[in-house]
């Protein structure tokens, strides 16, 4: 096709927020010729237009996250339709222990923020549009050869079949990404037996901006603070419950999954009025069986995909992205992008912080989901505990935040 300028020294596929996230990071460096493919349609010179909707899909950024869209430029941007986290809210139902984090005591604006999806896709969109990054959507990948001194991709783009030749690989377009399969790799699953309900709720109490995160003995809740929709507060629901108890709340009428939620989770909100377009999903751990090798990287969700109770898993994989360009930065302009030697050393400074908001993850949501008296007692009395210890709700605060492994980077 006229538009491909190859070789590439990178080629990203996967045109999601990871993968885009990935091209702006790189187009900050201005040194090499970077190419993303992805699956859907994109017109030539089509930006998605944010358009405002009671039942808009949104992502918890952490402040890392924040922090690394700053220095890409586009945070001032972000905010303007982002909705801050002054305070977590967690609390155990049933049980008298609960705590607070707040922002101020963490010593920042926010502990996060609330951004549609549509709205942070259009931003990272136009911003990629003022760089020399080529997007090509439409793009189905039907081969990958690893060569001597690159990674040939054989693709359908639009109707032609094309190869296409580059340095590095990065495969960042989604769990159980055929990409990965077509190279070997498998991902390693973990069938939660849970499924997450998501909607969007309308609120009868301003929510403060607070976010909400209860556990109850059938799965943990969380509501998290939205942009008001036509002066009207709004709170964001990920509802997680086991399989069968989620298919019975998702075949229910908009009245009764309001009363079933209303009774789970309380009337801190005040009461639910109105429930937007639910959607229910399976929560499956996905981990890659490798994550780099020689001319490649398997990133973003294709790398790991987390159980959404603390809602880390698109700040990881950014934290990632940030640490991938920033060691191929460090290198001398000379020095091959694919070497192994540069991506071991990636995977190396990645491993600590991915494994801790595993546990982290894991660990939240297997503690919180049993009911036996004896595990209530002590998770209850650890809430107590970091309710009147400073230091531990700023230890756990900093975690959420994404802050705790890079330090001063992010603070």
């Amino acid at each position: 096709m006229s538009q491909l300028k190859q070789p590439y020294d990178i080629a990203i596929i996967g045109g999601g927020m990871v993968g885009i996230s990935l091209a702006l990071l790189l187009a900050q460096q201005k040194r090499w010729k970077v190419l993303v493919l992805e699956s859907q349609s994109i017109h030539q010179g089509e930006i998605p237009q944010y358009s405002p909707s009671f039942d808009a899909r949104s992502t918890a950024l952490s402040w890392s996250s924040r922090c690394i869209f700053e220095k890409l430029g586009v945070w001032q941007k972000i905010q303007q339709h982002a909705q801050s986290i002054a305070t977590i809210h967690v609390s155990d139902r049933g049980h008298m222990g609960l705590t607070r984090l707040q922002a101020q005591e963490a010593g920042v604006e926010a502990l996060g923020y609330v951004v549609e999806n549509s709205w942070l896709g259009s931003v990272l969109m136009q911003q990629l549009a003022q760089t020399d990054i080529e997007l090509i959507g439409d793009a189905k990948i039907q081969a990958i050869q690893p060569k001597a001194d690159s990674m040939q991709l054989t693709a359908t783009l639009e109707t032609q079949e094309v190869e296409i030749n580059t340095r590095l690989l990065v495969v960042a377009d989604g769990a159980d990404s055929s990409s990965a399969k077509l190279l070997g790799i498998q991902p390693q699953k973990k069938d939660y037996g849970h499924s997450a309900i998501i909607a969007n709720l309308s609120l009868e109490a301003a929510h403060q901006a607070i976010a909400y995160e209860r556990f109850t003995d059938q799965g943990p809740m969380a509501l998290l603070p939205l942009a008001d929709y036509k002066n009207t507060p709004r709170s964001a629901l990920v509802w997680t419950q086991p399989n069968h108890q989620a298919q019975e709340l998702m075949a229910t009428d908009d009245s009764t999954f309001i009363n079933q939620l209303q009774a789970r989770f309380g009337d801190r909100l005040g009461q639910f009025s109105q429930v937007g377009e639910r959607i229910s999903y399976p929560l499956t751990q996905t981990l890659s069986e490798e994550q780099v090798r020689r001319r490649l990287v398997i990133a973003g969700n294709a790398a790991h995909s987390l159980h959404p109770v603390a809602g880390q898993g698109f700040n990881l994989s950014l934290r990632d992205m940030e640490s991938l360009v920033n060691g191929l930065a460090r290198q001398p302009m000379d020095t091959d992008v694919g070497a192994l030697e540069t991506l071991l050393s990636y995977q190396d400074q990645r491993t600590q912080d991915q494994r801790n908001t595993l546990l982290f993850t894991n660990g939240l949501s297997k503690l919180f989901g049993l009911s036996s008296p004896a595990v209530a007692l002590g998770r209850n009395s650890g809430l107590l505990m970091m309710d009147l210890v400073p230091s531990l709700r700023n230890q756990f605060a900093h975690f959420g935040m994404g802050t705790q492994q890079s330090g001063a980077d992010y603070v």
